[in-house]
């Protein structure tokens, strides 16, 4: 039975999340990426809340390339998440390959200081 590339992606998607789970102590870096634009948040999944978020919509990061403006959202989250008291993450690509603009994120994100 043939999939479509977002139902493949979804199929993705719900595999790695029966796996990777934030907790308070080892939030969820979760990253959703459009044709245009990057984002990511670290959730705390047994409380339900949202402790950082960062997103290339931002004004300071439309001019850049895509993949400098993922980049530069990993920095920007890592910032926040540390701000928020959050130093070790569990890494959730989303059902992406890791690679390209989702690898730059997460480069970004370690050279901000977050572990994962």
């Amino acid at each position: 039975m043939s999939q479509t590339r977002l139902e493949a992606r979804r199929r993705r998607r719900r595999r790695i999340r029966g796996a990777v789970a934030g907790t308070a102590d080892r939030p969820r870096l979760a990253v959703a990426r459009s044709n245009k634009r990057i984002y990511a948040q670290v959730i705390d999944d047994d409380r339900g809340h949202t402790l950082a978020a960062a997103g290339s919509h931002e004004a300071a990061l439309r001019e850049l390339t895509k993949a400098e403006a993922a980049a530069q959202v990993g920095k920007l989250l890592a910032e926040r998440a540390k701000g928020a008291g959050v130093e070790k993450v569990v890494f959730d690509r989303g059902g992406f390959k890791y690679h390209g603009r989702v690898k730059a994120l997460a480069d970004g994100a370690r050279e901000g200081g977050l572990e994962f």
